[in-house]
């Protein structure tokens, strides 16, 4: 009996501390599941270690990326906004400094017109009596039928011009596009007086079949007249018709030429400057001998700065006037 006492005591000790390190163990389990509770929740990918980290640079790279690529276009957009300001700007210099050269040169030209009087300072004025003393308004007295400058017609596709006679069909083909644009310019404009008329014009605003105002294009242009007087300007007249009514509207208009004014003026050396002479020939060997004995006496003895050239057409002559050529050329290096 003394024996198995201590056995039992051991075995009853041993359970105790087992059971004491259970029950710390789930006093511990217990507790950590209590913090696991009390944690404050996050996304789904925290949970996984390194997930989300990953996926959150990535996208924040790509935030970086989209805004830096918005910055450089807004960046290239206000450049160019300030490119085209600046542009804007140098134009509108270059206008104003250009008006006020005009202005400058109204103001200083001189017009040699009628006696050569000095321009007026004024331009518009000076213009003004250029109408005044064109015909498109008073009638001038010439001395023949030969003074009469004649009138050219033109459509929309076409010009006429007598100055090319019987000889030739009058019709200009192509109107070249100086005069194309001359004219679409002149139609344009009077156009403009016709829907836009001024308080003193002698017409009134005419109304459609419907009430609406009557408004006139291009398509209404019948045919136009025009001449220039060389020293004054150039007079249009233009006739416009629409198809449903009975009556045309005809517009005159007149471009007045402004006063002479000064584009250049220089001196031009001469000294070492070159004559070309080309000489067109075939056969006529005996007027060439006498042209190059004028030539060798006016321009050889004399100026010395003359390129002579010869073409020739055929070949009966030919040697004649090389040797003719030769005998010249050995006799002018002969002299220098």
């Amino acid at each position: 009996m003394l024996i198995r006492m201590p056995r039992r005591g051991l075995i009853l000790h041993t359970r105790t501390h087992w059971l004491l390190l259970g029950l710390a163990l789930l006093c511990s389990l217990v507790l950590f599941m209590y913090l696991l509770e009390c944690a404050p929740q996050t996304d789904g990918n925290a949970s996984l270690p390194g997930v989300g980290e990953n996926y959150g640079k990535e996208y924040y790279q790509a935030l970086l990326q989209e805004q830096e690529e918005h910055y450089q276009t807004r960046a290239t957009s206000l450049k160019r906004q300030i490119a085209q300001l600046k542009q804007e700007l140098q134009e509108m210099s270059e206008k104003m400094r250009s008006l006020q050269e005009r202005k400058n040169i109204g103001a200083n030209g001189i017009g040699y017109q009628g006696n050569k009087e000095q321009a007026p300072s004024d331009l518009l004025e000076f213009l003004h009596s250029q109408i005044d003393k064109a015909e498109v308004s008073i009638g001038a007295k010439l001395p023949s039928e030969y003074g009469v400058i004649p009138f050219e017609s033109f459509t929309l596709m076409k010009v006429f011009q007598l100055e090319m006679g019987l000889t030739r069909h009058p019709e200009e083909k192509p109107v070249r596009k100086d005069k194309r644009d001359e004219l679409v310019e002149v139609i344009e404009a009077g156009l403009e007086v016709i829907n836009n008329p001024d308080e003193d014009d002698e017409q009134e605003d005419e109304e459609g079949p419907l009430g609406e105002k009557l408004i006139f294009n291009e398509n209404d242009f019948i045919e136009g007249y025009y001449r220039t007087e060389r020293d004054k300007g150039t007079q249009y007249e233009l006739f416009f018709k629409k198809a449903d009514l009975m009556e045309y509207r005809h517009v005159t208009l007149f471009r007045p030429f402004g006063p002479l004014m000064k584009v250049k003026s220089e001196m031009i050396d001469i000294t070492r400057s070159i004559i070309n002479i080309i000489v067109p020939l075939a056969e006529r060997t005996e007027a060439f001998i006498q042209f190059m004995q004028n030539f060798r006496d006016v321009c050889i003895h004399q100026d010395k700065k003359i390129h002579l050239t010869v073409v020739y057409f055929g070949k009966e002559g030919l040697s004649k006037v090389k040797s003719i050529l030769e005998s010249v050329t050995r006799l002018a290096s002969s002299t220098w």
